[in-house]
């Protein structure tokens, strides 16, 4: 029986996945296999000796401390694309927002204190103010082509703009999706000197924290729009607060409020809306207990952010070594030495690494010990080992 620690609110057609034969859900147990988590903070979280996998109902994973678990043998999942449609949607309607000025438009008739033949009189006089453009012809240069930027530029395409997209890790996957109209840049710097609107879509690390500083600012057209439904820490804040209050660009739209930005009548912010969709919600649910219980049944590893990718069949006839090791010289042949001495004959046999990081599986016919489980695991640069049996 699998334990499943539940730190957030998920989807009950994700959670109603969990066979009740093979799994028990709660928010307290001490001794869980798994936690799923969307917005629950683990940085500063005891996370027990018994957890297997941690998985995400989202994409990002900064509360998360992947470090840490990486260290453990333990893969952190998420679920990249399965908010993508929920996010690219909100992309779009922050260009419209901004290009027709909706809020202000929104906010003035709300104020207005006349009514009859004298509001739309008054109307009349005063729309001129919120005059806008349109969004075809216009430039949209995309920071960031995985399963959202995609999306964003094939409806931007539709729309019938100009899109730029710089990615320099783009998939073979995501390339094969992307409009053959979407002009490659190779620079981020190209990218921002030709765009209307630029629109960020790339997880927050050291390569990516103010991604967008006041050199690059300083590289965009007059009254360029900036959308940030991506991280915060994406944009140097200070910068571009700077750079509003100089008049150099004409609105900045972000899913993540800042007090810097708290009334200013360039920025329209929206508080963390990017994947509050039902649909979305219930995607990422059914897709992270389908990624856990995988990983828990079979061993297979698919959307890990610190693990490689491994699709194992769900076939077995004997026992199944599941290893996370340290990318290091000899750990297949001490691990395979260990099992030859115990006189067990290997099926078949899978390592992969991804940076310092190697797991590695292996099936063999007979029954593993429990002091053979204790061997494996007193090989240096091994991290975690466990087993699953017929």
């Amino acid at each position: 029986m699998f334990k499943i620690q539940v730190l957030n609110p998920i989807a009950a057609i994700g959670l109603d996945q969990f066979p009740a034969d093979l799994y028990t859900l709660s928010s307290d147990t001490t001794d869980p296999d798994a936690m799923l988590v969307r917005s629950y903070n683990l940085n500063h979280a005891t996370i027990p000796d018994s957890v297997k996998v941690v998985g995400r109902a989202g994409t990002g994973t900064n509360t998360i401390p992947v470090a840490t678990l990486s260290k453990r043998g333990i893969p952190v999942l998420n679920t990249p694309g399965a908010n993508a449609n929920a996010v690219r949607e909100l992309v779009i309607a922050g260009m419209l927002l901004s290009s027709r000025n909706i809020c202000k438009a929104w906010e003035y008739v709300n104020g207005l204190q006349s009514e009859g033949e004298a509001m739309e009189k008054e109307i009349e006089q005063n729309k001129k103010q919120f005059a806008g453009f349109e969004l075809m012809g216009k430039t949209l240069g995309i920071v960031g082509l995985g399963s959202i930027g995609v999306k964003v530029a094939n409806t931007a395409i539709s729309l019938g703009m100009r899109v730029m997209g710089y990615d320099p890790a783009i998939t073979v996957k995501h390339a094969w999706e992307l409009s053959a109209n979407v002009q490659r840049e190779h620079s981020l710097e190209t990218l921002l000197a030709q765009a209307d609107f630029v629109t960020f879509h790339v997880p927050l690390m050291d390569a990516t924290k103010n991604l967008l500083n006041a050199t690059r600012i300083a590289l965009l057209k007059k009254n360029a729009v900036i959308l940030n439904f991506s991280r915060e820490g994406i944009i140097d804040n200070q910068a571009l607060l700077q750079a509003l209050n100089e008049n150099k660009i004409q609105s900045y739209i972000c899913d993540f409020p800042h007090a810097n930005f708290k009334q200013h009548p360039r920025v329209i912010c929206l508080p963390h809306l990017g994947a509050s969709t039902r649909e979305a919600e219930d995607n990422c649910a059914v897709m992270v207990v389908k990624q856990v219980r995988d990983y828990l049944e079979n061993g297979t590893i698919v959307n890990s952010v610190n693990f490689p990718t491994v699709e194992l069949s769900s076939h077995l006839s004997g026992t199944r070594l599941l290893i996370a090791n340290a990318n290091i010289p000899n750990m297949v042949a001490q691990i395979s030495t260990e099992l030859a001495v115990a006189k067990l004959n290997i099926a078949s046999l899978i390592n992969q690494s991804r940076d310092e990081l190697a797991y590695t599986v292996i099936d063999v016919e007979q029954p593993v010990s429990e002091m053979i489980m204790e061997h494996l695991r007193n090989i240096p640069g091994v991290l975690q080992v466990r087993k699953i049996s017929v």
